[in-house]
């Protein structure tokens, strides 16, 4: 049961691994358009931050890694003031959303011994009380203070659920579906994520005769959200697509991001009156480069390895494989870090295309002074392969 809760929670655990930033933005329509400005990192941490949610209107809830951990973290507006409502040293907690009519919040937690549950979690306080007992919550959204709506872990994948809390009650409606739960604008309806071969699809659900209907096709993309005119919002790479069901034939660009630390967007909501719009996203990849280069420069293996995949390829260009794993290039690297004192690359030029990062260098070592070119390719926040030309 723990290999597979891990197995299916793999998604937002091995997130913990890359990292990802929440970014904030004001948000306002302009003659048709939108005008997308005044954003800022809000979590502005090294590691996993993700799954924002607009608790009040000063506040966003959002998970974070700190010690190891993911915890939830508050985050107010006007004052620009971070905060942790909770601690919890042998596990990690995920999707913080508030419980309707109150004000504390929930979260779905899971444990290092891979045990997985849905909790209530005190603003105040950060006591907590457990929910669902006899569901393996993986993505959920309150629907009211009795209603929760949620992908749940069944055998190899996710189903749709809907949990009455008052009775106790599971329901079970739809298979292979997603992370994404809104309400839909105007409507008593619920929109949800359903997988059709590689490509997602919106769903909505009538929480109350459990009848559901397609909505439309996001390709690739399985993370959405609404705006309150009924255009859906869907996050593509570095971009933000957007398509209203009753009006447009096609998905159009609601906005490109020029910041090239804002790649590979995920989770992506805004909040009521749609002022304010938050997204996650990761790092450059020149980060990535950069935080191996100084772990190298520092002979620290530890702070060298970190921004590498476990499965990360090694190359003599274009394609001779040298080696796989990162385990493997500990113990290449290890000795080499211990051993040559006066070790030291400089980077004389760097190019970043993408997700690629190419860096001409100037390596010392044991007296020697030589150039080489690495070639980093990024994948899901990690550096997936290394070529090195000579």
């Amino acid at each position: 049961m723990k290999r597979l809760l891990f197995a299916l929670f793999i998604s937002s655990v091995s997130m913990a691994q890359t990292n990802t930033e929440v970014h904030l933005f004001d948000i306002k329509p302009n003659n048709g358009k939108w005008d997308v400005t005044n954003g800022k990192n809000i979590s502005n941490n090294d590691g996993y931050d993700s799954q924002p949610h607009f608790y009040d209107e000063n506040t966003i809830v959002f998970a974070s890694s700190r010690n190891e951990q993911t915890d939830i973290v508050k985050y107010q507006f006007d004052n620009g003031e971070k905060s942790f409502i909770n601690n919890t040293p042998n596990g990690g907690e995920y999707s913080p959303q508030r419980i309707p009519n109150s004000n504390n919040v929930s979260a779905v937690r899971l444990d290092k011994n891979g045990l997985q549950r849905f909790y209530q979690y005190n603003f105040k306080t950060g006591k907590d009380t457990e929910l669902i007992k006899d569901l393996v919550v993986a993505y959920p959204m309150w629907y009211d203070k009795n209603t929760v709506i949620s992908s749940a872990i069944v055998n190899d994948s996710l189903h749709l659920f809907v949990s009455d809390l008052k009775k106790k009650k599971n329901t079970t409606i739809a298979k292979q579906t997603g992370r994404s739960f809104h309400k839909i604008p105007n409507s008593s309806l619920v929109s949800f994520m359903k997988q059709n071969g590689k490509k997602w699809e919106v769903w909505s659900l009538n929480p109350t005769s459990k009848e559901t209907k397609k909505i439309t096709s996001t390709g690739t993309s399985q993370d959405m959200c609404w705006l309150p005119n009924g255009t859906i919002l869907i996050a593509y790479q570095n971009m933000i697509l957007q398509h209203n069901p009753k009006t447009d034939k096609n998905w159009s660009v609601f906005h490109k991001f020029e910041n090239e630390n804002i790649n590979n967007i995920s989770r992506i909501t805004v909040n009521k009156d749609a002022t304010k719009l938050a997204i996650v996203a990761e790092v450059s990849p020149r980060m990535l480069a950069q935080e191996q280069l100084d772990g190298y420069n520092k002979r620290d293996i530890e702070a060298f390895l970190k921004p590498y995949a476990k499965n990360v390829k090694v190359y003599t260009y274009p394609d001779k494989l040298n080696y796989e794993g990162i385990e493997e290039m500990r113990k290449r690297y290890a000795p080499m870090f211990e051993k040559t004192k006066d070790l030291h690359c400089k980077i004389t030029s760097r190019i970043v295309k993408g997700n690629v990062v190419i860096d001409e260098e100037l390596v010392t070592a044991n007296g020697n002074t030589f150039k080489a070119v690495a070639i980093y390719e990024i994948t899901n926040g990690k550096i997936s392969s290394v070529r090195f030309v000579r």
